[in-house]
């Protein structure tokens, strides 16, 4: 081996060990929110939320439009500010620009180039990353299979259905591989064989290491989370495994649950 294949390799793997996140060197929690609160204007949204989120686990984030999820999950990811409070990701305080490359995070518009295709899109926000190139086109056909789009991958996005550029958001989520994943409403127009085996994806890379935060409406979605935090009206009402909030309400279900908690129970 050269000199100079020998230096690429070394600098590639720290570059590797820079982006892992070591949850065993910290007793911490990977994301921590205390007593936040969100002001727009005169307009209260989000009220003195307090939730600590573990490594290497998919919390689910349920409410009704207008709650006050996508606020809370924007100020995890760097992308809003609380009004007061803090939020804290791998120990350090939000926003911080530092951290952006380890935050995978789909929004619920998608923000994509339409007179670009599938696979243009998606070079584009890879290029935003260090890959070498070998690996930038791995990793592109990788997720273009994972959400069933290679054989529309020299398409133009601005042909694409709603369901299609669902899926081309989330594979751009992906795309850099990172430790923490926040997804707002993700499978929103995806036909139900693909959304399981979406989630099956999302469960085998939590099972490798990272953080994933979903919003859904999906009641069967909110069963695949190992955690799930209620927010009504802007507060957290309850915190737990699907499991312990339907037993805590003598529910049969999250959705009776979640009325339960919510004060609308009879």
């Amino acid at each position: 081996m050269s000199d100079y294949s020998l230096l690429f390799l070394l600098k590639e793997r720290r570059k590797n060990l820079e982006n892992k996140v070591d949850k065993n060197t910290t007793a911490s929690p990977c994301i921590q929110i205390s007593h936040v609160n969100r002001i727009f204007g005169k307009k209260q949204v989000l009220f003195d939320i307090s939730l600590d989120i573990p490594f290497s686990k998919i919390i689910g984030i349920l409410g009704p439009s207008g709650s006050g999820k996508t606020t809370l999950v924007k100020m995890i990811a760097g992308i809003d500010e609380a009004t007061s409070g803090e939020v804290f990701v791998l120990n350090e305080k939000m926003p911080k620009l530092s951290l952006m490359n380890k935050i995978g995070y789909m929004a619920q518009a998608d923000a994509l180039y339409g007179e670009l295709s599938a696979e243009e899109n998606l070079y584009f926000f890879a290029s935003m990353y260090n890959f070498p190139r070998t690996k930038k086109k791995q990793r592109i056909a990788e997720v273009l299979e994972l959400v069933n789009l290679t054989e529309f991958s020299k398409l133009q996005v601005k042909q694409f259905s709603g369901g299609m550029k669902r899926r081309l958001s989330l594979a751009i989520a992906l795309i850099h591989e990172p430790p923490i994943l926040i997804l707002d409403e993700p499978t929103v127009g995806i036909d139900p064989i693909l959304r399981k085996s979406i989630w099956e994806e999302l469960r085998r890379i939590c099972e490798n290491g990272t953080t994933i935060i979903v919003t859904t409406h999906v009641m069967d979605e909110l069963e695949k989370c190992d955690s799930l935090g209620m927010i009504r009206d802007g507060k957290l009402i309850a915190v737990g495994s699907p499991a312990e909030l339907k037993a805590a309400s003598s529910s049969t279900t999250i959705e009776e649950a979640f009325l339960y908690f919510g004060g609308a129970s009879t």
